[in-house]
């Protein structure tokens, strides 16, 4: 009984080990893709910065392309657990939100951590994407996920009758605003606070979006 109670310990004793070089190898990865570029990031950098051999990073990840990819989801989400973001519970009580403007102003903060955690490393990948094929092919991906993402909120959003542009217009209003890149130049580069950028955001897409209030 003790013998089967030690190799139940030892395989959860692996499997927690595995799980946190798992997170080592993605948080130096992002970090590395960031500060030296992706192309200029080999895997035994990526393994060295982690603490682990670069066998060990082959073995979770196999290759670059597939790091770049867990690393992206990793930082959209903020956290491993396997749960597309439409899907958090942040998101859905967001969606069920029927005041159209307290919604986009919620979407506004929301999207502004998101921001924070994903748009430097997004901006590596846009710099990558002129001369590696695996960065163009996962910064098109970024892009075509974050368009049908949009979509589902110019959708919602036009069912609650309170939109005044047309659905299309929304989305695509939504999706060239929240790539990082004014988020960036706000508060990287203009010193803004994440609490100024989302109440300035909020109020472009309430006035783009929903409307003037009355006054």
């Amino acid at each position: 009984m003790s013998e089967g109670v030690k190799r139940r310990y030892d395989s959860t004793r692996r499997q927690e080990q595995a799980k946190e070089n798992r997170r080592r190898i993605l948080a130096a990865a992002a970090r590395l893709f960031v500060e030296r570029g992706y192309g200029k990031t080999t895997i035994t950098d990526i393994a060295a910065a982690a603490g682990v051999a670069p066998e060990t990073v082959y073995s979770a990840f196999r290759n670059k392309p597939t790091l770049l990819h867990r690393a992206w989801d990793l930082a959209v989400g903020g956290d491993d657990a396997d749960v597309e973001l439409l899907d958090r519970p942040e998101m859905r009580a967001l969606l069920d939100e029927q005041d159209l403007r307290a919604r986009l102003e919620k979407l506004a903060v929301l999207n502004t951590a998101i921001m924070r955690r994903t748009a430097a490393l997004r901006l590596a990948v846009q710099g990558a994407a002129a001369s590696d094929q695996a960065a163009a092919a996962m910064l098109a991906e970024i892009d075509r996920q974050r368009l049908e993402g949009m979509a589902v909120h110019a959708h919602t959003a036009a069912k609650t009758g309170q939109l005044v542009v047309s659905e299309e217009d929304c989305r695509d209003v939504l999706w060239s605003t929240t790539d990082g890149t004014l988020w960036h130049r706000l508060v990287r580069e203009r010193g803004w606070t994440d609490e100024q950028y989302a109440a300035w955001l909020g109020t472009v897409w309430v006035s783009t979006l929903a409307g003037r209030m009355a006054g």
